[in-house]
């Protein structure tokens, strides 16, 4: 199984800021992932907490992999950095938006240091670029 986390503000898309995000909506980008690999556990919270203890959920229900999508936790929640590091599966980074061309404070990620991969700026189409990453490091 691959669990794809999504943090505060991805309940939005669609209609949040479609010239930075796009159009897709998160269950559009959840069935990116699926087409890729039907295994895709999802999971969406605005809540840090919640997502943390998704994760650390994660070191023990058979998760295979994590592909993750942090919003705006990206660059300050030193609590999701630390779940991801206890994770010893592959670990994933996904933003739909080219992060380093974007304002200051969105250009630095604190998790990038503890996961495996990092994709940015490709869309709605980085989902499926994430999926595959992950079945990559599977060595599938």
């Amino acid at each position: 199984m691959i669990l794809l986390v999504h943090g505060p503000n991805l309940s939005q898309l669609g209609s949040r800021d479609p010239a930075v995000y796009g159009t897709a909506t998160l269950a559009d980008l959840v069935g990116i992932a699926r087409e890729e690999h039907p295994r895709v556990d999802s999971f969406a919270s605005e809540s840090e907490g919640e997502l943390v203890a998704r994760l650390h959920a994660a070191r023990t229900d058979g998760t295979h992999a994590v592909v993750i999508n942090p919003g705006a936790l990206t660059h300050y929640s030193y609590s999701l950095r630390d779940a991801l590091e206890m994770l010893t599966v592959p670990k994933v980074e996904v933003h739909l938006s080219q992060t380093a061309a974007r304002e200051p404070f969105r250009r630095h990620s604190v998790l990038s240091p503890v996961v495996d991969v990092t994709i940015t700026g490709a869309g709605a189409f980085g989902y499926r670029l994430a999926v595959r990453a992950a079945l990559h490091l599977l060595g599938r």
